[in-house]
């Protein structure tokens, strides 16, 4: 058995006793900055999934392909960043739910604030249709919202080899409540030339590997009393 949905066969499903749970990273490829990668939402997110799935029984929760591109038009005024947009991501979710009727439910492990609205609007519709889907979104208590110490620290532990700290520097601090509005019209840009809210320069892999076990516990703790 394996914990990756993509390294089975369909007849692994077809003879299976017990059918598996899946769990969805839902990433996306847009601007973190100058010193995190495009992909930082997606490894983050595929970590955390891997972290359920480590928590049950072998096979019970596989973890699927991430979701890669998603809705990401906030950070369009970024070269590099790419986004299929809120509508097209929300069908997205309604179809990928719909096709996995064969397993025993789905997780959505959200690593891209910026989808919310699509995900909720795809859960609301997969719901009214008796889908077993929990959709979990991670909350880190005191973190800032955009590659900065929170983001910084988390890719320090997972993937340190990509995070370059010689090109990290402080963007905007303010909390994202007072800049919400602006940059839902005219995007991150707006308000921070470097793509930053928040501040890299405090990011250590210790911390980054605390926040990670603290969201590792609270996504086992959703799932334990959702899949009951």
């Amino acid at each position: 058995m394996t914990r990756y949905l993509g390294r089975t066969t369909w007849t692994d499903h077809w003879q299976a006793t017990k059918r598996p749970l899946l769990a969805v990273p839902v990433g996306s490829c847009e601007q973190h900055g100058p010193h995190l990668p495009l992909d930082t939402d997606t490894r983050i997110a595929t970590a955390l999934a891997e972290s359920l799935a480590d928590k049950y029984d072998e096979g019970d929760i596989l973890v699927t392909p991430p979701l890669t591109i998603t809705a990401s038009g906030e950070h369009a005024g970024f070269p590099g960043t790419l986004s299929i947009g809120t509508q097209l991501m929300e069908h997205i979710i309604v179809e990928l739910v719909r096709s996995a009727d064969w397993s025993a439910g789905v997780v959505l492990v959200n690593g891209h604030g910026g989808n919310r609205v699509p995900v909720e609007r795809a859960v609301r519709l997969l719901l009214s249709e008796q889908r077993k889907v929990l959709s979990w979104w991670p909350r880190v208590k005191g973190g800032d919202a955009h590659a900065g110490d929170t983001e910084t620290s988390m890719m320090l532990a997972i993937a340190p080899q990509l995070v370059r700290m010689d090109r990290a520097e402080v963007g905007v601090t303010a909390p994202l409540g007072d800049l919400i509005d602006e940059i839902r019209e005219g995007g991150v840009r707006s308000v921070s030339r470097n793509g930053v809210l928040g501040d890299p320069l405090r990011a250590t892999e210790s911390h980054g590997r605390t926040m990670l076990t603290r969201l590792s516990i609270d996504l086992v703790a959703a799932v334990d009393e959702w899949w009951e």
